[in-house]
């Protein structure tokens, strides 16, 4: 199959120009009269995906990863990264100048404490930073014997030559037959929060949320259908709605006609003025200190705390539900379409950006595709061990026989947001390969299994997915799930199955399950289906309990399968998950692709 990717590009967006834009910076700095600049990922919401006019920390480091931070002294720079890129991110940077710092040995805020001079002036963007974001700093900072100072203007942006325009897409109304909730009746709920919290007016400053609650979806962001723009929802009144794109279709301020007035972004600090004498909710996560900062200029009190949008979004409807088990039913069969292209042509030297380009093609071909979620992970033999490895031109490379080829890809559709991970085998595997491959595929299968107490948190489950590789002395560097959004993010909190998941999960959540295994300069393993938390009757139980419904449908690598490493519930689970891929997927299939999800589907052990 020959197919035009029409979704993702291939372009090496690293840049080895780290001198030179270092030294662009550190002229900045002495115009601004600090001492060193702390540059987070981040835009002025603290998206994961933002903008390429916010892609601050790339331009200047040659780091694309969505989490990291650099710190720029007068005589050194770090970048910190997490373990997802630990890896990856040596490989982009020039190591001459920037020090990586895996950040499970040290955090930004205490290389701060430990490298900045005293009575030096660390400096910061305001609009890049939450309240609790900068009070960490200022605790370094005085830790070092300096100070923090928020500058006016953000210095990358004086050094940064050609930076890209802020975007200003087209937006359009998510219509209620996807929703399933009209905003008027989100808005009343909203309210009724703040009148619990006993605040006055919220801002809105996570675009997730602003979409969510207005029913709107936008194009500003590569991959997540948002608007950029702010809410400002008084307990009482007419909601404002502050926009980037320069013009708003009709149909969208009729669909909000009576509930909200639609402005100019450049309106938004202009309305914070007037809420005098106001208690205003600003998100902890996403509001930026500038947003504190000019609320309590303007005599009003910042409350930061949690933008209640955020419970309510995850927590998806009937509807929302629905169009993610018809999402994930037409996602499967373009993937499965996709797994017997790949097993027929694997062991010719397929390239990597040839699998992706082929996999996009699948997808489109169903015709209701918008978009992918996320720059599709293809990683064949050592890329695969780079946790989010993104294929360039540069890096591209053939699946070769003998290897692990790793695809983590996902699909946005009007009804529902899909996030998939499968790892197959090319040619024969080694013992090792199928040994670690089993293990990760027992913990997943675990959660998939999992029955919990109401109340139970993501943390409390995660331990599940690491027991198998625990007991050969192995496991992995990030969270076994996150949240998913319905038509929005493919990465959406406040859920998630993690050693740091503190929320309870709650029915009609829904969740990555996808532990995996990583060999450094080897191969990388990862399985990953999306969940939906459901009740869960237990004959004779005191207690209500919950688990979890699969959504994902594609079949597992049996090759890459040690059943004697499983026991018969575990077998039995994924028989029963096989069969139901096999009966759900293959009417939605040609004669060759129905004929190969047969053979993919087969009993791993004989049915008693």
């Amino acid at each position: 199959m020959s197919q035009s990717t029409r979704f993702q590009t291939f372009d090496d967006p690293s840049h080895r120009k780290g001198p030179e834009r270092v030294a662009a910076l550190r002229a900045a700095l002495r115009e601004a009269g600090v001492d060193g600049f702390v540059v987070p990922r981040a835009d002025e919401h603290q998206s994961e995906y933002v903008p390429a006019n916010a892609e601050r920390l790339a331009w200047l480091t040659g780091f694309t990863g969505s989490a990291g931070t650099a710190i720029v002294l007068t005589d050194r720079a770090a970048l910190v990264v997490d373990g997802r890129y630990t890896l990856q991110a040596p490989e982009q940077v020039d190591t001459a100048v920037f020090t990586v710092v895996p950040l499970a040995q040290t955090s930004a805020e205490a290389w701060v404490s430990e490298n900045l001079k005293a009575d030096a002036v660390l400096g910061y963007d305001p609009w890049l930073h939450t309240p609790e974001g900068v009070a960490r700093l200022e605790r370094a900072a005085q830790k070092a014997g300096a100070s923090l100072r928020a500058l006016p203007a953000n210095p990358v942006d004086a050094a940064w030559a050609g930076r890209p325009k802020p975007p200003a897409g087209p937006v359009e109304v998510h219509a209620l037959e996807f929703a399933g909730e009209t905003a008027a009746d989100k808005l009343a709920r909203i309210r009724t929060a703040l009148e619990t919290a006993r605040c006055d007016a919220l801002v809105i400053s996570d675009p997730h949320n602003l979409a969510w609650t207005f029913n709107l979806r936008g194009a500003d962001i590569g991959h997540t259908p948002l608007a950029l723009g702010y809410a400002l929802v008084p307990r009482e009144g007419v909601a404002r709605l502050f926009l980037g794109s320069p013009s708003v279709p009709a149909e969208v301020s009729e669909a909000l006609a009576g509930l909200a007035e639609i402005a100019p972004r450049a309106g938004f600090e202009d309305a914070l003025q007037g809420l005098s004498g106001t208690r205003v909710r600003l998100d902890g996560a996403t509001a930026a200190e500038a947003l504190k900062s000019r609320i309590e200029a303007a005599g009003g009190t910042a409350d930061v705390g949690r933008d209640p949008v955020t419970a309510m979004k995850a927590v998806k409807n009937a509807v929302e539900i629905a169009g993610s088990r018809a999402a994930h039913r037409r996602d499967g069969a373009a993937f499965v379409r996709f797994l017997a292209w790949l097993d027929g042509r694997a062991a010719e030297g397929l390239t990597e950006i040839a699998a992706v380009e082929a996999l996009e093609g699948f997808r489109a071909a169903g015709g209701e595709l918008r978009d992918i979620s996320f720059p599709t992970i293809s990683g064949s033999g050592p890329n695969g061990a780079i946790v989010h490895y993104r294929v360039t031109r540069a890096s591209d490379r053939a699946v070769r026989p003998g290897e692990l080829f790793l695809i983590d890809s996902g699909a946005q559709y009007r009804d529902g947001t899909t996030d998939i991970t499968r790892t197959v085998a090319v040619g024969e595997p080694t013992p090792e390969m199928r040994d670690r491959f089993t293990r990760v595929l027992k913990g997943h299968v675990a959660i998939a299994r999992a029955v919990f107490p109401k109340g139970t948190t993501g943390a409390q489950i995660d331990s599940f997915a690491r027991l198998p590789l625990w007991q050969a002395g192995l496991d992995f560097d990030h969270g076994t799930g996150h949240g998913v959004g319905s038509f929005l993010s493919v990465h959406e909190g406040p859920q998630r199955i993690a050693k740091t998941g503190t929320v309870a999960l709650e029915p009609g959540m829904i969740l990555s399950n996808e532990p995996g295994y990583y060999k450094t300069g080897a191969y990388g393993i990862r399985i990953e289906n999306l969940v939906l938390v459901e009740p869960r009757a237990i004959d004779g139980g005191e207690r209500t309990m919950l688990g979890f419904e699969t959504l994902t449908l594609a079949p597992y690598d049996a090759r890459l399968i040690d059943v004697r490493l499983l026991d018969p519930a575990e077998i039995a689970w994924i028989d029963a998950y096989h069969a139901r891929v096999r009966e759900t997927l293959s009417p939605a299939l040609d004669t060759e692709a129905s004929a190969w999800l047969d053979r993919a589907t087969a009993p791993l052990a004989p049915t008693a």
